[in-house]
Parts: structure tokens; C-alpha cells; sequence
């Protein structure tokens, strides 16, 4: 499978600089700031970019899981929710709360949350959020 690339600058100090986001996919370039991360601000932040991607992720792996055990989905729909609060003076991502929506002809509701349940903890981008190996390469310039 192919790497995935994200990339990311950021100009001058925290409070008053900017920065941009890009997918390396090219499907999505855009701005964030420190007022876009931490108060009410316009663009982006990287915690929109961690819900989005698991809300992807989810759907996706659902809909695989549902379509496994007998039960194809016709539509699949998750928001993720991402709290991001202050821990011992630090801003930590503390909680992501998923919420989905699914319509699949033919399951019973024991039968779904069971699938709902596995794929909360199996999906790719879940599984990364709870324990990756993080390495850096970092060059001053």
C-alpha cells in the first residue's frame, strides 16, 4: 500500500503567525492560525484533519464490516467530535466522540452495534490514534 503525505508550514510566532495544511493527494489546501485551532477563528486545524480522517476511516471500515458479516450497508454517515483541552498546562486531544448513522437493510440493531463496536476499535486511523510509533527527522534551516 502507498504512503500517505500531509504536509504543513507554519510563519513566524505562535499567537500571531500562520500557517497552511495541503494533502499530498492535492485534494485539500488551506490555512490555519492560532485562532483557528485554539478560539473561533477561520480555516482549519489539525484536530479537524484527525476527525475527518476517522470519521473517513470509520465509515469506511463499516461499511467492509457490515458487507462481511452478510448485512451490505446502503449508506453510512459519521461526525467525529474532537475535544481538545488543556492537560498539566498542555493542549491534549482528550476525547473523539464518534457519531454515525448507518442505513442497512436486514441487520438487527444487536447485530450492528456489535459491528459498530469492532470497528470503533479496528479501524486503521483508531488504531494509529492509540499507540503509533512517532519518529522525526528534524533540520534547521
Amino acid at each position: 500500500m502507498p504512503a500517505r503525505i500531509g504536509t504543513a508550514a507554519w510563519d513566524g510566532t505562535l499567537k500571531e503567525g500562520k500557517g497552511s495544511m495541503k494533502l499530498g493527494s492535492g485534494a485539500y489546501e488551506g490555512p490555519y492560525s492560532f485562532k483557528s485551532r485554539f478560539e473561533e477563528g477561520t480555516g482549519t486545524n489539525p484536530e479537524e484533519l484527525i476527525g475527518a480522517a476517522l470519521a473517513g476511516c470509520f465509515s469506511m471500515a463499516l461499511s467492509a464490516n457490515l458487507e462481511k458479516a452478510g448485512h451490505p450497508a446502503q449508506h453510512v454517515s459519521t461526525r467525529a467530535n474532537v475535544k481538545l483541552e488543556m492537560v498539566d498546562g498542555k493542549p491534549t486531544i482528550t476525547t473523539i466522540e464518534l457519531q454515525n448513522e448507518a442505513t442497512v437493510p436486514g441487520i438487527d440493531e444487536q447485530a450492528f452495534q456489535q459491528q459498530a463496536e469492532a470497528t470503533k476499535t479496528g479501524c486503521p486511523v483508531s488504531r494509529a490514534l492509540t499507540g503509533t510509533n512517532i519518529t522525526l527527522n528534524a533540520k534547521l534551516l
